[in-house]
């Protein structure tokens, strides 16, 4: 639904202030604090038809209004701006990233570390699915007669290795041949080729027998298929919030931290940003995520999501994930590892 560049302005004003005080909102503050360059009845008009729209809800408590879950949704589609970070803000956030990284995949924790710190909201983070990563080298290393570790290391900088047994010897000249053969294959191709065609094509390839090649498809196939990393920061940071301060709400929030695979669905989804905003039918009851694809130097290093009150600070938020991701991209923009400080 569309509204009418006045009432954009209150609902806008009403989301604001919201956030700001955590108070239902008056008609009187509005006109005093913002502006509006109309009178109080008819911002008191104008509130009520926002309510009767779903835009705002009335408290038990007060003659005030606040948003809905619509209003909210409304309100980051439509109507927000993106806050500019302090000079502190600045500064804290470029002495966090400037440290050298040995692999790509730490960039992400580290953001996922600065973020919580900088809004006040627990973050969390999962790595790229295994499958969609594209492979960089495979190296098979023999630890004994009947014994092989496979070393899968990715584009991002992702290294999954796994143990692999036989029922039959194998020599070092049948893993060199594996390493060929492997590599000249999958190197460059996404992990998730790596399955029976592959299997077929690798035994068509060797010269010997079948009970080498399978357990090693088996065990790659399981080590891409297993639980993705999910990282999470600042778990206690969201219970300072005072929704939380309530038993009800901090009592959903927890939960939802425990349910890992509602987080992985969220965050593993190919959009570069979403905003969930919490309602019933979500399974967010006020409560709200903020997820941002996380690619530097153009390589997907996974998702960073925020979680929140409804109540959040969404410009914020957006504000830090957008300025935190372009100064990683600075950083290693002509292929170097770490960050320098900021303008």
């Amino acid at each position: 639904m569309e509204l009418d560049s006045r009432k954009k302005r209150i609902l806008q004003a009403i989301v604001n202030e919201y956030i700001d005080t955590i108070e239902p909102v008056s008609s009187g503050s509005l006109t005093k604090k913002y502006g509006l360059d109309c009178s109080s009845a008819t911002v008191r008009n104008d509130m009520a038809e926002l309510e009767k729209e779903g835009f705002l809800e009335k408290t038990h408590t007060s003659s005030g209004r606040i948003p809905s879950s619509k209003g909210y949704r409304f309100y980051v589609d439509k109507l927000l701006r993106e806050k500019n970070l302090t000079l502190n803000e600045i500064q804290y956030i470029n002495s966090k990233l400037k440290n050298r990284v040995d692999e790509m995949e730490e960039l992400t924790k580290i953001a996922t570390n600065t973020i919580s710190e900088v809004t006040h909201y627990t973050t969390v983070s999962i790595e790229p699915n295994a499958g969609k990563q594209r492979i960089q080298e495979i190296k098979f290393v023999l630890l004994g007669s009947r014994m092989l570790m496979a070393i899968i290391l990715t584009e991002t900088g992702t290294i999954k290795e796994t143990i692999i047994k036989f029922d039959r010897d194998i020599n070092a000249e049948q893993v060199e041949t594996l390493n060929i053969i492997f590599n000249n294959k999958l190197k460059g191709q996404y992990l998730s080729l790596i399955n029976e065609p592959i299997e077929q094509y690798i035994m068509n390839e060797m010269t010997y027998r079948v009970d080498v090649i399978k357990p090693i498809i088996n065990q790659i196939t399981k080590l891409i298929n297993e639980e993705s990393n999910l990282y999470l920061k600042g778990a206690n940071r969201a219970l300072d919030n005072p929704e939380f301060k309530t038993g009800d709400l901090a009592k959903r929030f927890l939960g939802l931290l425990d349910r890992r695979d509602f987080i992985e669905d969220l965050l593993d989804n190919d959009e570069d940003f979403n905003v969930y905003i919490g309602n019933e039918e979500n399974g967010l009851k006020d409560l709200s995520i903020v997820t941002f694809k996380n690619i530097v130097a153009g390589k997907d290093l996974g998702t960073i999501g925020i979680i929140g009150p409804t109540r959040m600070d969404y410009s914020k938020v957006i504000s830090v994930l957008k300025y935190i991701n372009k100064e990683l991209n600075k950083g290693l923009g002509d292929g170097k590892e770490g960050n320098n400080s900021g303008e």
